[in-house]
């Protein structure tokens, strides 16, 4: 009777209720990735039909980061108010809801606002999704969390296709993000049902110096961490923001072909991050992150040195894989991090990586405008060369 009792402790024997919570929480992640890079390939239909400059739009997309940002913090009341599994699923759906608006917004400030209110429901529900999944990862006494960020990427892959399936048909705005909504929605009412039950853990947190919780090394680690997560932000961006724009417009490609730049980013990434468990366990955090970041600055260097539709789509694809385990490192380390209190490093690294993301937009529509998009997307290899350097504070263990 122990041996059995015993037996859903024990590392790869999960009970059929986790393994039923994982397969939900991977949906959500799935589902949160989809919802908005539908969005992302109609960028160029968007900034023709209202007629804006490079930094104007750029100043639009801001807005996205900037209310993520600002909500980002909410995040630890919201779940503890109404548990993770709540603000995940539910949120996705009020998110799909609001992103309908980017369709009817008749000038760059209702835009603006518009991807405001997206950007803070997403930090709340990026929070909340992987704070469930590390209750999982938990209950398997194993590393699950890079296959869930996988999940989110191949979510993005997905609704980057359906984005520049619909441009390319020119099916309308309207319509396309009517049936993204209803798709996703009832995906994330569906998996809410299968995640954990209960409240989620609240573990007391374990001082580090003189039953202090918060202490300066504490702190100099978050500092860090969050900047390597901005930086993996910064280059998801860059292909999101502007890879169709740089590809329409600079290398004159059709809508359908320009919507592939931010798709070879996030299939590669997806790749990554599928992969990513078994690399860590074999030669450590540090060596695959410090690998990917000089990947990451090569392949795009490369390919905005040697300009061409090929070339273009090969750097996306290395920096997405380059920086494919980044995130999920920066975030499992910060949440481990000692003298904290349970959930406060995964809120502030996420927060703090909306920085490159609220950096990125604005930064690089005013270089193009000054120079070129070209030289504009240079903040990629700057990211693989950061990330290469400050990747170090990461250890080398499974």
């Amino acid at each position: 009777m122990s041996a059995v009792t015993a037996r859903p402790t024990l590392p790869g024997a999960p009970t059929r209720q986790d393994r039923h919570a994982r397969a939900a929480v991977a949906a959500l992640f799935l589902t949160n990735g989809a919802v908005f890079f539908n969005v992302v390939p109609r960028y160029p239909e968007l900034k023709a039909d209202l007629g804006l400059s490079n930094t104007v739009l750029g100043t639009a997309l801001a807005a996205y980061p900037i209310g993520a940002l600002l909500a980002g913090l909410l995040a630890g009341a919201a779940i503890r108010r109404f548990r993770s599994s709540r603000v995940a699923a539910y949120g996705i759906v009020i998110t799909t809801i609001v992103t309908l608006a980017v369709a009817v917004a008749p000038n760059w400030l209702t835009l603006a606002a518009v991807l405001f209110v997206v950007g803070a429901l997403d930090a709340i529900v990026d929070v909340a999704q992987n704070a469930h999944g590390l209750r999982v990862q938990r209950r398997y006494k194993r590393s699950i969390v890079n296959s869930l960020h996988g999940l989110w990427s191949i979510g993005a892959v997905l609704g980057g296709l359906m984005g520049a399936a619909a441009a390319g048909l020119h099916l309308p705005l309207a319509a396309h993000l009517s049936i993204s909504a209803a798709l996703f929605s009832a995906v994330a009412l569906v998996a809410y049902r299968f995640l954990l039950p209960g409240p989620d853990e609240h573990r007391d947190p374990t001082p580090v110096h003189g039953g202090r919780s918060y202490t300066g090394v504490a702190v100099k680690m978050l500092a860090v961490l969050g900047v390597l997560a901005a930086c993996g932000a910064l280059v998801e961006d860059a292909g999101a923001s502007w890879g169709a724009i740089y590809l329409s417009g600079d290398l004159h490609t059709s809508a359908a072909v320009a919507g592939l730049a931010v798709v070879s980013l996030q299939v590669a990434m997806t790749v990554g991050r599928l992969a990513g468990d078994r690399l860590v366990d074999r030669f450590g955090q540090r060596t695959v992150v410090r690998t990917g970041g000089a990947l990451a600055a090569l392949g795009m260097g490369a390919a905005l040195a040697m300009p061409s539709v090929g070339t273009t789509l090969a750097g996306f694809a290395l920096a997405g894989l380059g920086v494919a385990t980044l995130i999920p490192a920066a975030m499992h380390t910060a949440d481990e991090l000692p003298g904290l209190p349970p959930g406060t490093g995964l809120t502030i690294v996420s927060w703090l990586l909306r920085g490159g993301s609220l950096l990125s937009p604005p930064l690089v529509g005013l270089v193009a405008d000054q120079a070129s998009l070209r030289v504009g997307l240079l903040t990629v290899v700057v990211a693989g060369l950061v990330t290469f350097v400050l990747a170090r504070v990461l250890v080398n263990r499974a």
